[in-house]
């Protein structure tokens, strides 16, 4: 598990994320929610080290992120950014492929356990059928499978997703979480993952995590975060809490 002890996170002139105390379990698919500014991006950046904290300390499996070598943090830690890096060039394959470096290096041989993890990814996420296409002529829901399964690939611990749903409709929307929701549970594996539509968010994360102005709010189940009153304290604007009309229990959120 990830566990953080007084994480700040700091650039000139502002406070980003202020002292957090946070214990984020292994297992579980966990949303990131709050208004644009909250520190979720920034949250998530610490946890990937893209960031360093300012103050306090974050740990992965009792050992302090900081003390992680690169290779073996990959193989406990995948991390999806929000804006992509260019796929020139490459197809769907050569894509999944560049998840094994953590396991074998920029000079050694790709293994045949390399290529299994290679298929078996490529086989979870459903991508075979453009395997040999070019990434960038995909639609944006291929795309962003094709992402998962270079992720898969590293066979981590962790999926860390930073808003991986953003430029997608909201039928995209749907297939991916929903892709990545199977995978923690079919896996075992822990996810964290930013998320703008609090519905989408209640729908298929197990647990919620709410920031506001750099700051821990909330956290708790979907049940325990669908209310207007709380709602309203996350996002800073009246919301309206209704059973969903198709599923008996479950609740949506409506801006009125």
């Amino acid at each position: 598990m990830f566990t953080l002890d007084a994480v700040t996170y700091r650039i000139p002139g502002k406070t980003l994320l202020h002292p957090l105390d946070l214990r984020i379990d292994h297992g579980r698919m966990i949303g990131l929610i709050g208004h644009n500014g909250s520190g979720k991006s920034t949250l998530i950046k610490l946890l990937a080290r893209q960031l360093t904290p300012s103050d306090g300390q974050i740990t992965l499996e009792d050992t302090p992120l900081a003390d992680w070598r690169d290779r073996a943090l990959a193989r406990q830690i995948a991390y999806l950014p929000q804006q992509l890096p260019p796929a020139d060039g490459l197809t769907a394959t050569d894509l999944v492929r560049f998840g094994r470096y953590p396991w074998h290096g920029a000079l050694g041989r790709f293994s045949q356990e390399d290529q299994a993890q290679v298929d078996r990814a490529m086989a979870m996420t459903g991508i075979e059928d453009f395997a040999d296409r070019a990434v960038d002529a995909l639609s944006g829901g291929e795309r962003q499978r094709v992402w998962l399964a270079m992720l898969l690939a590293q066979n981590p611990r962790y999926l860390l997703l930073d808003e991986p749903t953003s430029a997608l409709d909201i039928a995209h929307q749907v297939e991916v979480l929903s892709l990545v929701h199977q995978l923690c549970n079919h896996l075992d594996i822990g996810v964290v993952v930013v998320l703008h539509d609090i519905n989408m968010a209640a729908r298929y994360c197990d647990h919620l995590i709410a920031l506001h102005s750099g700051r821990l709010l909330v956290q708790g189940s979907a049940d325990e975060l669908m209310s207007s009153d709380t709602l309203q304290a996350i996002y800073g604007i009246p919301m309206s809490v209704m059973p969903h009309p198709n599923t008996e229990g479950d609740r949506i959120a409506v801006v009125y």
